[in-house]
Parts: structure tokens; sequence; C-alpha cells
């Protein structure tokens, strides 16, 4: 199924996009990561609009519209929730709540139905998605109701941005997207205005207002969330080469409008529960690309959970 292979793509690309609003929340509040990643994540979507075409239907604008404030109440959630801790209950958590909620959709409320192969694939998928974001070498300690509270809430709505995708018609192109990027960059840039004009009466520099604040945690527009590596990453390192934050943030933005597309492509030729199921699996991009250019260590646990993936996205693939 080549909707399977795409959606492990787009995870994959989900995954990077963290990865860089991550280091990016390193030098800029992680609000304005995600208001600039929003912005050039829609300048991306509109240059390809004319391309790719699509029908400005009124309810598929609504979808839009509606994914891009869930979208910004899964940011809120998770910035809360693994501001709690612990991470490594909590980050797993909200991945497997991610996938359960729009494959429970696509199951029960649509009647989505697989083989063998197909229901032992989303099994597989879901112990990947456990594995990979799971936080090694974090001290375990037990969640309070207020952190598992979030945790669900965070995970609740980033399903249910498949799930509004999902609602729309396949003669919208990207429309929806637009829209969902264009509802995120309002709703983010009026709060970065806000949090200006508060420091500006506080007698407070503007790059005072754009600075970290509290704990520091990146996020993609979509509500993903690598606060692993904003956290862990060393003080200096900034991005490969030594990128700018903005320009890392803006990258963000541009892999996140990409990995959107490859899940509304997947979503228009596949079930939800799979494309669902194989998207939660966005840490794995994180997760390599850690690796690969801050040369973090990956643990066992972990590169199981990259392994179940890969074999998790064949059988979905042939299922």
């Amino acid at each position: 199924m080549i909707a399977a292979l795409v959606a492990l793509v787009g995870a994959l690309v989900y995954g990077a996009a963290d990865f860089l609003g991550g280091l990016a929340a390193r030098r800029l509040r992680s609000i304005v990561v995600t208001a600039v990643a929003a912005v050039s994540g829609l300048v991306a979507l509109a240059a390809l609009l004319p391309l790719v075409g699509g029908q400005w239907h009124p309810a598929d604008v609504l979808w839009g519209a509606l994914s891009g404030v869930v979208g910004v109440v899964a940011i809120v959630l998770l910035y809360a929730c693994l501001a709690i801790g612990p991470m490594s209950i909590l980050s797993p958590l909200t991945a497997v709540i991610t996938a359960v909620v729009p494959m429970s959709w696509g199951l029960l409320v649509q009647g989505e139905a697989f083989s063998t192969l197909g229901y032992a694939g989303l099994a597989v998928a879901l112990i990947a998605v456990i594995l990979v974001g799971f936080v090694p070498g974090e001290k375990v300690v037990r969640p309070s109701l207020r952190g598992l509270g979030m945790a669900l809430g965070a995970g609740a709505a980033i399903g249910a941005f498949l799930i509004i995708l999902d609602q729309t018609s396949t003669t919208s192109g990207l429309v929806p997207l637009v829209v969902n990027r264009a509802t995120n960059t309002v709703i983010t840039a009026s709060i970065v205005v806000a949090l200006i004009i508060l420091a500006h009466r506080r007698g407070l520099t503007m790059a005072r207002a754009l600075a970290p604040a509290g704990i520091p945690v990146g996020a993609a527009p979509s509500g993903h969330v690598d606060l692993e590596h904003a956290a862990t990453a060393p003080p200096h390192t900034v991005g490969p080469a030594g990128f700018s934050p903005w320009w890392l943030a803006i990258g963000c933005g541009v892999l996140d409008a990409a990995a959107n597309l490859a899940a509304l492509l997947a979503l228009r030729s596949g079930d939800l529960a799979v494309v669902s199921a194989l998207t939660a699996l966005y840490p794995a991009g994180t997760i390599l690309l850690a690796a690969l250019v801050l040369r973090e260590r990956v643990a066992g646990v972990q590169w199981a959970g990259l392994l179940l993936a890969i074999t998790a996205g064949g059988l979905l693939a042939v299922g």
C-alpha cells in the first residue's frame, strides 16, 4: 500500500521538522519558533497551491481552520505536560494517544477493515511508537494526574488533526493545509506580538521578549514537540554548521508543511488507521538526526523501536 510508505516517510519528515524546531528553541522562545515555522510553512504551501490546485469549498475551509486551532491547542498542552514531566512516561504516552485516537475513529466510526497482516501491522506500530518515544536516561517517577491529563489531551488533539484532515474532500487539493497554516499563523503571531508589547511596557527589549523563557521546548505547527533535544543539546549548538535559529525555525516550518502534505496524500489514498499509526512514529526522524548531527547515542530500546517501525510499515503496506 503506497499510503503506508508515504505516511512513514511523512513521519520521518515530521521528526526532522521537530529536530530543527527543538534546536531553534535553544535561542528563541518556543512560541516564536512556532510562529516563524507557521509563516514559512504557509509561504511554502501557498507557492505550491497554484501548481497542485484545489477548490475552495466552504466545508474544506472550515475543516482547515479547525485543524489550525486544534494544532495550537495541542502545542499548549504539550508544553504544559512535558514541563511537568516525567518525559520518559508522558512523551511516549502522548505519541500512543496520537495514534490510538484516529485509529479508533477509522476502525470504529468509519468502518475500516484489514487483513490479519494489517491488524498485526497496527499492533507492531503501536509497540514501535512506545519504544521510539522512550526518553533514555530520565529518572522514572510517577506522573501526576494533571500531567497525565494534559498528555492525553495533547495526544488526542494531535490525533484529531489527522481525523479532521481526513474529512476534507479530494477536490480541495492543498486548500485545507493552506487554511490550517494561515489560522496557525494568525494565532501564534498574535501571541508573539502580545509578548513584545508586554515586554515593551515592562521596559524590556524585543530581543529579551523573544529569548527563551522557562523550559526550552521546540514545536512544529502541527503540535509535535522535541523537548528532549531542545533541552539537552549543548548550549553552543544552534544547529548544523551553526545556522541561525531563525533559519532553523524557517526550515522547521517548510519540513512540517511537507510532512503535512505527505499525511494528506496518504489519507486520500489509504486508511486513517494506517496513516495515524505510522505518522505517530515521528520521533524516529528526530532520533536519527540527533545521532547524525549531534552525535547522540541511540538507546537500544529506541533501535528496537526503529526496527519495529520498519516492520510495521512493511506489514501495513502488504496488509
